[in-house]
C-alpha cells in the first residue's frame, strides 16, 4: 500500500510540474533597469538579429514581451495594466509620445519599446524577428498607448547617455532645440536632443543612474561607443561616413556629423550598389564602405553627354538631324551606365511600402501602401522620374531612390496613379459607352440580317465598305470591354496583394492564441494519461488484494473440511 501511495504522489507532482510549464509565463520576476538601458538593449537585439520564438525570454530568442522581460523582469503578461495599476505615467500615442527613452508601447496582444525620435523596436513574428522602424510606417506598428514600465527607472533631471549621445533631462523629458549652462559650461542641444559637447561631469545625472538593482549592469550610465550608426546618430564616426559617401559620389550634403535624411538616403544607395541589406544602418557595412573595393555611384557619366548636346547645336543650328544624333548617343550612354536597381519589380517587402508612402506624400501614388512593387508603383515611379528630369523607366535605381528621399524631390502636378485608376471608370467609360449604345443595336440587327441569308449569294455581293461599317461598332465595343476587364484585373491584383500582406502580418496574435491552446491541450492529454496510469495501477492492486483474500477463505474452508 505504501508503494501505491508513492506512485500517486509522483503522478500528482508530474501534474503540478506540467501546470507550471503551461502557466509559468505569468510569474513576475523582480528585476530592474533604466529607460535608456532598455532602449539600448532592444536596439542591440535588432542589430544582432535575434529570432522570434513564442514564449521565448532568453537573449537571442524572444517574443514581444520576452524582449522586455529578459532585460528588466516585471509582469510579463500584463505590462501596461500593471504599470497603470502601479500609478506609472501613460497616455495615447495619438496625443504624442514624451521625449523619454525606453517607454513601453502597446496595442492589443503586442508590446514594443520606444527608442527616440519616433522610432521603436519590437519582436514581431517568426517571419520578421526583431524589427526597428518608424512608428506608423506600416499597419503593424500603429501603437495605441505608451507607458512607463513598472520595473524600469526613468530620469527626471540630469544627464543621460544613450547610444553614444548625451541628453539632458528636465521634468522627466530631455530638452531639444535649446541651450543650458550647467556647472559653468554652456551646452547646446539640437532637434534630436543631442548635446554638441560631451559633459565634463555627469555626477548630477538622472536619479535613475544609481540604485538600479539587478539591471545596473545593463544601465547606460557608463560611456560606451556605439557599434552602429543610423538615422538620428550624431558623432565623429558619422563625419567619416559622410566623407566616404561623398568621395564615392553618393552624398553631396554638408559634412556635419548628423545622420539625417540625406545621409540615410545616400547610405541606402551605397548598400544597394554593394549588394548589402538596404536598411540604412551603418554597422559592419562600414568595412565595405571604407574598403578599396567599395562601389562608386554611377551618376556622373551622363554629364559629358550633356556638354556634347550643347556644343553640336551651336555648330549646326540650322540642321534638324544634328539635334537628333546627340539624343541617340545620350540614350546609348545612359544604357551603358544604368544605375543599380535598388528594388526589383515584383518585390513584396516593407521597404517597398516605405517607398510607396513617400510617393503618396509627394502626390504620385493614390493608394494605401501595400508593400508590392506592381504596375501602379511602376507607373508612379515613372511619373516621378519624368517630373524630376530623370529617364522615365519605372525602375527604382539609386539615382531615383536618392532623389525621392531628398529635399529636392518635386511634388506631383498630375493626379496620383491610384486616384486616376479609380475615377476613370466613373467618368470616362460611361461617357464613351453612352455614344455607341445605338450602334450596338444596329450591329445586332446587322448580324441578324447577315446570319439569316448565310447561304444566299447576296451576302457575297456585299461591298467592303458595307462590311467594315457593320463590324466597326463591334470592334469599338470589344475595346471598351477589354479596357473594363483590364481595370477590374488591376483592382483585383492590388486587393489580393493587400490581403496577402495583411494575412502575413495580422495573424501573429491569432498564432499566439493557437499555440497557447495547443499547449493547454497537451497539458490535458498529459493529465489524462497520468490519471489513466493511476487508475490501472489501482485496479491491479485491488485485483491482487481480492485474489489473496479469496485464497485465504478457500484454504480456511479446506482445513475445516479435513477436520470434520
Amino acid at each position: 500500500m505504501n508503494k501505491f501511495k508513492k506512485v500517486v504522489a509522483v503522478a500528482l507532482s508530474a501534474v503540478t510540474v506540467a501546470s507550471v510549464g503551461v502557466v509559468g509565463g505569468s510569474i513576475s520576476v523582480g528585476a530592474s533597469g533604466t529607460g535608456a538601458g532598455l532602449a539600448e538593449y532592444a536596439l542591440n537585439a535588432y542589430y544582432e538579429g535575434w529570432s522570434y520564438v513564442w514564449g521565448g525570454t532568453e537573449p537571442g530568442a524572444v517574443d514581444c514581451s520576452g524582449l522586455i522581460w529578459s532585460y528588466c523582469g516585471g509582469d510579463r503578461l500584463n505590462m501596461r495594466d500593471d504599470a497603470i495599476a502601479n500609478g506609472r505615467d501613460w497616455g495615447y500615442v495619438s496625443d504624442g509620445i514624451p521625449r523619454v527613452h525606453g517607454l513601453g508601447l502597446s496595442r492589443p496582444n503586442h508590446v514594443g519599446v520606444y527608442i527616440e525620435d519616433g522610432m521603436e523596436v519590437d519582436a514581431r513574428g517568426s517571419d520578421y524577428g526583431v524589427c526597428y522602424q518608424q512608428i506608423g510606417e506600416n499597419g503593424y506598428n500603429n501603437w495605441d498607448c505608451w507607458f512607463k514600465l513598472t520595473a524600469v527607472s526613468y530620469p527626471e533631471n540630469g544627464w543621460e547617455n544613450f547610444n553614444g549621445n548625451y541628453y539632458y533631462y528636465e521634468n522627466g523629458e530631455y530638452v531639444v532645440n535649446t541651450s543650458r549652462t550647467i556647472d559653468g559650461t554652456t551646452y547646446y542641444f539640437d532637434s534630436k536632443g543631442h548635446s554638441g559637447t560631451t559633459p565634463t561631469s555627469t555626477s548630477s545625472s538622472s536619479s535613475s543612474s544609481s540604485d538600479l538593482g539587478q539591471g545596473s549592469s545593463k544601465s547606460s550610465g557608463t560611456t560606451s561607443k556605439p557599434t552602429s550608426w543610423s538615422k538620428g546618430s550624431n558623432d565623429d564616426e558619422v563625419i567619416k561616413i559622410q566623407e566616404r559617401l561623398a568621395e564615392l559620389g553618393y552624398y553631396d550634403g554638408a559634412i556635419d556629423g548628423i545622420f539625417g535624411d540625406k545621409t540615410d538616403a545616400a547610405f541606402r544607395a551605397f548598400q544597394a550598389a554593394a549588394g548589402l541589406t538596404v536598411d540604412g544602418i551603418a554597422g559592419s557595412d562600414r568595412e565595405v564602405l571604407y574598403s578599396d573595393n567599395a562601389p562608386a555611384a554611377k551618376t556622373e557619366a551622363p554629364a559629358p553627354v550633356e556638354e556634347e548636346k550643347t556644343e553640336e547645336p551651336a555648330e549646326q543650328p540650322a540642321e534638324q538631324p544634328a539635334t537628333e544624333a546627340p539624343a541617340e548617343e545620350t540614350t546609348a550612354a545612359e544604357e551603358e551606365n544604368l544605375d543599380i536597381i535598388v528594388i526589383e519589380t515584383g518585390t513584396f517587402s516593407d521597404e517597398v511600402a516605405t517607398v510607396q508612402a513617400k510617393l503618396v506624400e509627394l502626390g504620385y501614388f493614390g493608394l494605401e501602401p501595400t508593400g508590392l512593387y506592381g504596375d501602379f508603383t511602376t507607373e508612379a515611379i515613372a511619373n516621378f522620374q519624368m517630373a524630376n528630369g530623370l529617364e522615365s523607366t519605372g525602375l527604382l535605381d539609386t539615382t531615383t531612390y536618392m532623389l525621392l528621399f531628398s529635399d529636392d524631390a518635386v511634388v506631383s502636378e498630375i493626379p496620383a496613379v491610384g486616384a486616376v485608376a479609380e475615377e476613370a471608370p466613373a467618368e470616362e467609360v460611361p461617357a464613351e459607352e453612352a455614344a455607341p449604345e445605338e450602334p450596338v443595336v444596329e450591329e445586332a440587327a446587322a448580324v441578324e440580317e447577315v446570319a439569316e441569308p448565310a447561304a444566299d449569294p447576296i451576302v457575297e455581293s456585299m461591298t467592303p465598305v458595307q462590311s467594315i461599317a457593320s463590324t466597326a461598332p463591334a470592334v469599338k465595343s470589344s475595346e471598351y470591354a477589354a479596357t473594363a476587364s483590364n481595370s477590374v484585373a488591376k483592382a483585383n491584383e492590388v486587393t489580393a496583394k493587400a490581403l496577402e500582406k495583411s494575412s502575413n502580418i495580422v495573424p501573429t496574435a491569432n498564432t499566439a492564441d493557437v499555440k497557447r491552446s495547443a499547449n493547454i491541450w497537451l497539458w490535458l492529454i498529459l493529465v489524462a494519461a497520468i490519471l489513466g496510469i493511476v487508475a490501472v495501477v489501482m485496479l491491479i492492486v485491488t485485483k491482487k488484494q481480492n485474489g489473496t483474500r479469496k485464497q485465504k477463505k478457500m484454504s480456511t474452508r479446506a482445513k475445516l473440511n479435513t477436520r470434520w
